[in-house]
Order: structure tokens, then C-alpha cells, then sequence
């Protein structure tokens, strides 16, 4: 049985008490919250309100997002941080989200690896004491600073940080880095979306492409699905849909339901 969360962006329009509830008519098992949308984050609302609000909709709030630039280490960096992992401690959040430095400035391997490596270390600490999980998203663009999630796996590993770090799988990204390997028991969470427009070519495709997983999807999502539960992956899967089109959606509940039975089906189908 999948467990099925919703990710913000795909409700953009929603506020947080609305998303709350789409969350619940579909029977996700929680949410992701951003920092990135229009507006303060969960509507401006404490986060100990938020926890008790969460409670009473039986939603979890499964990431904090989003810790941008997490790659390059500066006083900022940490700063932001450590109020993300305070937010996610008070509101029962078991993770924060960390994307990296996606602004195409050329940097070589060596120095790409060396600054992955030194914000792991650096923030390992704050993660330590808080008990909450780095959550690292590797993003497929070219542009993006950490493409692939091998390179974090073998980080983590050489680090010995895995009890504080774990990926998130993008559907997406895994699509764009042209990703064939997959690592279930370092993935903390798994991003979905689809795209379906026949124009872009692979490296033409962005965040607004993405929309709900339908059997018209080019990026090879229920293939990816298979491969992570059949390798243990057991966590969440979250739809994030940043397409305006999904944002616009007049019966959101329904396509969304539609979506997750679509995936939900076609998974049974690819395993028979």
C-alpha cells in the first residue's frame, strides 16, 4: 500500500489550512510545507499552533522546505538552517529539505565535491542535536551545482553521516541527470510529477512542464516507482506539480485522486 503526501507547490494557490484538507479528502499521510511560495509560511501561523492543527487533520508534516544553496556554506547558510531545524523540531517535522546552488556558474568536480563534503560536515552538528534529517534533493538541470545522487551517496559515505542524511528521489530529476542507478535505503522521500507535453526536449524541460503522473508521462515515473519499492523503499510518495495549469484546477481532489489510482495501477501492472 502506497502512502501517498502532498508537496505545497502542487496547491500553490491553497493556503495552509486548505492544503490541510485536500490533504486529508485524498488520504494523503501528510504534507510538505515551503518557504518559497507567495506569502509567510504556514499563513504566518506559530508552528506550535501548526503541530495541533496537523494533529487534529491526522496529516503529518513530513519536510520542512527548503534550505537553498545548502552546497555553499556561508554564515547565511547556517543561519537559515538552524531556523529551519527549530521550525521542523516544533512542529514534529522530521526533516528538512536541501537543495543545491542550481545558478550555472562552472565549477570543477573536485570543488563541486569539496563543497558538497564541507556543508555536510558543517551542518551535521545542528542535525545531531536536533535529531532531524537532512533531506538532499539533487536537481537534473544543467545548471545545477549537484546533478546526480551518487555523488551524495558516496559523500554520505565517506563521511560516515548517513544517520543524519537521506535523498530525495525526484521523478523528475532522476529523468533530466539521465540517473540509472537508484539507492532506496538512502532515500528519505520521493518527489513525483509528470510530464506530458511532447515539445521539450530533455534539457528543455522545466519545473513548469511538471504536472499530475498520467499514463501520457515521458519521465519514466512508474518505472522509477518499481525500482525503489522493489530495491525497500518504504517511505512517501509526494506529488509536486509545479505546472500552473495543476495550480489552477477546479476540482483539485479529483484529479489528484485520479493520479494516485493511475500510479497506484500501473505499478500492479508493471510488477504482473
Amino acid at each position: 500500500m502506497i502512502s501517498f503526501a502532498i508537496n505545497h507547490v502542487t496547491a500553490a494557490n491553497s493556503a495552509f489550512a486548505q492544503l490541510l484538507e485536500l490533504a486529508g479528502e485524498i488520504g494523503c499521510v501528510g504534507i510538505e510545507a515551503r518557504n518559497d511560495l507567495p506569502g509567510r509560511l504556514f499563513d504566518g501561523q506559530d508552528p506550535v499552533t501548526v503541530k495541533e492543527l496537523l494533529s487534529s487533520k491526522g496529516q503529518m508534516l513530513l519536510a520542512v522546505a527548503e534550505l537553498k544553496s545548502f552546497n555553499q556554506m556561508s554564515d547565511a547558510v547556517m543561519s537559515q538552517a538552524g531556523a529551519l531545524i527549530d521550525i521542523a523540531v516544533q512542529t514534529g517535522a522530521p526533516a528538512i529539505s536541501l537543495i543545491p546552488c542550481n545558478d550555472g556558474v562552472p565549477a570543477s568536480s573536485k570543488a563541486r565535491i569539496d563543497n558538497l563534503r564541507q556543508s555536510l560536515i558543517e551542518l551535521q552538528p545542528l542535525l545531531k542535536a536536533s535529531g532531524i534529517k537532512g533531506f538532499i534533493e539533487p536537481l537534473g538541470f544543467a545548471s545545477s551545482s549537484l546533478r546526480t545522487k551518487r555523488e551524495v551517496v558516496d559523500a554520505i559515505e565517506a563521511l560516515d553521516v548517513g544517520e543524519h542524511y537521506k535523498l530525495i528521489h525526484d521523478t523528475f530529476h532522476h529523468h533530466l541527470a539521465g540517473e540509472k542507478e537508484y539507492f532506496p535505503q538512502h532515500t528519505g522521500m520521493v518527489h513525483v510529477s509528470g510530464v506530458v507535453a511532447t515539445d521539450p526536449g530533455i534539457d528543455e524541460m522545466r519545473d513548469a512542464h511538471r504536472v499530475l503522473v498520467d499514463k501520457n508521462d515521458r519521465l519514466a515515473t512508474i518505472k522509477q516507482l518499481s525500482a525503489l519499492f522493489a530495491g525497500g523503499y518504504q517511505g512517501p510518495v509526494s506529488m509536486e506539480a509545479f505546472a500552473t495549469e495543476v495550480h489552477q484546477l477546479t476540482d483539485p481532489a479529483a484529479r489528484l485522486r485520479e493520479s494516485f489510482e493511475f500510479i497506484c495501477s500501473a505499478l500492479v501492472a508493471d510488477a504482473a
